[in-house]
């Protein structure tokens, strides 16, 4: 096989955002449609404020398909300009020329590759967040399903590994479910006001569009370049932007930060579930499928897939947000090779993240809870999961020190002997007339013992998005 031969990314190591409509959203084919894209509008905005024959700018949209052009052509002469654009531009000016010469002359005028790069990255961007923006939705809509169902389903709840006190599952589900709010308003916030068009020519003057324009001189070039932005916003669907943002990459480390709390959040609802799923607590499985969770070796496992994707993506988005956020370090009026450094990493971060949402929305809506195995794992301790609260209780009644000692030799003769608390208690002569054997059993309940956990899910799930 020559390297022109190679075969495209097809997901193979990527098995998380693999057949994800954000793969779609975020491919080659994707990027280029978003520059032709840029391209049109932007011939289109010049049409509107008459700088630019409206034919041509007709002519220009109707030749803009990325099925027109050689993708691998494309990026290897892309090795010559350090950007696809270039060889884009003269591939665009080509294909319009054969169809309308005198149109050719106006593909690009006045603008530079960057503001078209740039402005395709926001398109994409957009499109692949308003796909991620709908799958965080079923997300939402689905924990909240569950946390309705099991505001009062006991479980152990667990620091440090280990069993602490009890608390429910609504109320895990309700904290997922807040992250996954939480993760949808940046998501907004991003897409109303944060993926702006790219519009500064050269050196972020616009100088070259005023020159075409005819509007450096005698006429307004502010009113000129404002106008233009507005116009170019308008037939894009992207934000207006303040000032060119060449060397100014708020908008990137924006959607770098957005991304990257929505794939960690996402990655601890996939931690808790690959806990929740291990053979020794079994309290949640995820939806099955034919094959899925399938061990090569091991006929018996059906491993927690799902989780392990949307955790894979939490795990790689935030170090590639990073490499985004350092390239607001640019030098100049445009970078030599920081801009360039944002491309992959950008993409990783839409598509691992998109994957990851798609995923995760899949896990909620079939994930199977198991309140039988949660009070199981709760009789676990004997009632030693309760120990705070029945040393709280003893320390009104016996002073706190007497009623720590207490608790600590009790629940040593509980470990050693395999008893219930509530039976070694029961025994315990400083105690005697104080409590009942009966008492002392209710007070050692797990499910008696949940805190404020059901109105705090109550209360979460009063949220609602905007909230």
């Amino acid at each position: 096989m020559t390297p022109s031969d190679a075969d495209p990314d097809t997901g193979l190591l990527s098995p998380v955002r693999a057949g994800t409509p954000a793969e779609a959203a975020t491919g080659d084919r994707a990027w280029l449609q978003a520059m032709l894209d840029a391209e049109a509008a932007l011939a289109r905005a010049q049409a509107r404020l008459g700088t630019v024959p409206e034919s041509a700018a007709a002519a220009i949209t109707a030749a803009a398909g990325a099925d027109r052009f050689d993708l691998r052509q494309l990026a290897v002469q892309a090795r010559e300009t350090a950007n696809p654009v270039v060889a884009l531009v003269k591939a665009l000016t080509r294909i319009v020329a054969d169809e309308d010469p005198e149109a050719a002359e106006y593909v690009h005028q006045g603008s530079t590759s960057q503001d078209i790069f740039d402005t395709a990255a926001m398109l994409v961007s957009a499109r692949t967040l308003r796909i991620v923006r709908g799958d965080l939705g079923r997300t939402a809509e689905a924990l909240a399903r569950l946390a309705g169902r099991h505001r009062d389903t006991a479980m152990a709840g667990r620091t440090l590994a280990l069993q602490a006190v009890p608390t429910t599952f609504g109320l895990k589900a309700a904290g997922w479910r807040s992250l996954v709010l939480d993760a949808t308003e940046r998501v907004d916030r991003v897409l109303r006001d944060s993926l702006p068009v790219a519009l500064g020519g050269a050196a972020g003057t616009l100088a070259g569009y005023l020159e075409h324009a005819g509007a450096d001189g005698g006429s307004d070039p502010g009113a000129y370049a404002d106008a233009l932005a507005g116009a170019f916003s308008a037939e894009t669907g992207l934000a207006r932007p303040l000032l060119p943002w060449h060397a100014l990459r708020t908008p990137v480390a924006d959607l770098a930060a957005a991304l990257s709390f929505t794939a960690g959040a996402l990655g601890k609802i996939a931690v808790d579930v690959q806990t929740l799923t291990r053979t020794e607590i079994a309290e949640v499985t995820e939806p099955g499928a034919p094959g899925r969770g399938s061990s090569s070796a091991m006929p018996h496992k059906r491993n927690p897939v799902l989780a392990t994707l949307v955790r894979s993506a939490a795990l790689q988005v935030p170090a590639l947000s990073a490499a985004l956020t350092q390239c607001l370090c640019a030098e100049d009026e445009r970078s030599a090779g920081g801009w360039h450094a944002e491309w992959q990493s950008l993409r990783e971060c839409l598509r691992l993240t998109g994957g990851s949402a798609h995923t995760a929305a899949e896990l909620a809506e079939g994930l199977r809870v198991r309140p039988e195995r949660m009070r199981g794992n709760l009789g676990l301790t004997g009632g030693q999961v309760v120990s705070e609260r029945i040393a709280a209780l003893l320390g009104r009644a016996l002073g706190k020190a007497a009623a720590r000692q207490l608790m600590t030799e009790a629940a040593a003769v509980a470990e050693r002997s395999g008893r219930p608390l509530a039976g070694v208690l029961a025994e315990a002569p400083e105690l005697e007339g104080r409590f009942s054997a009966g008492e002392l059993a209710q007070l050692c309940d797990p499910a008696r013992y949940t805190g404020a956990a059901g109105p705090l899910t109550d209360r979460a799930l009063l949220r609602s998005h905007g909230d």
